[in-house]
């Protein structure tokens, strides 16, 4: 593999989008609104696991492989939800970023051969 630069195209689309709403809104209903602190892990989990690598010339070389489980990650899971309940939800707007930081963290690239 050379040393040029690629890029990123995500291929989440509106009918993966509206499966993911559906699910996610059935879950919460059940979980009685539980779920809800998961569901951002899951949701960038889901367009990060749909994101091809692409090559200068645009050609796809690979794509994302995000490995995220809510086993490895009960603990940060855990100290938002507190963090939040304790600063009446203003730590929620922190929360955003560093679930992205984390499922990125958990997240490879797996080229094609």
């Amino acid at each position: 593999m050379d040393n040029r630069a690629v890029s990123f195209k995500a291929e989440f689309g509106i009918i993966d989008t509206i499966g993911v709403a559906v699910i996610w809104i059935l879950l919460t209903i059940v979980t009685l609104g539980l779920a809800l602190a998961v569901f951002p892990y899951y949701f960038n989990k889901d367009v990060l696991n749909k994101t091809k690598v692409l090559d200068a010339n645009g050609h796809v070389i690979g794509r994302l492989n995000c490995r995220f489980s809510l086993v490895s990650s009960v603990g940060h899971v855990i100290i938002w939800i507190l963090l939040i309940i304790f600063t009446l939800g203003i730590a929620a707007f922190f929360y955003a970023y560093r679930v992205l930081r984390v499922v990125m963290n958990e997240t490879e690239i797996e080229y094609f051969s």
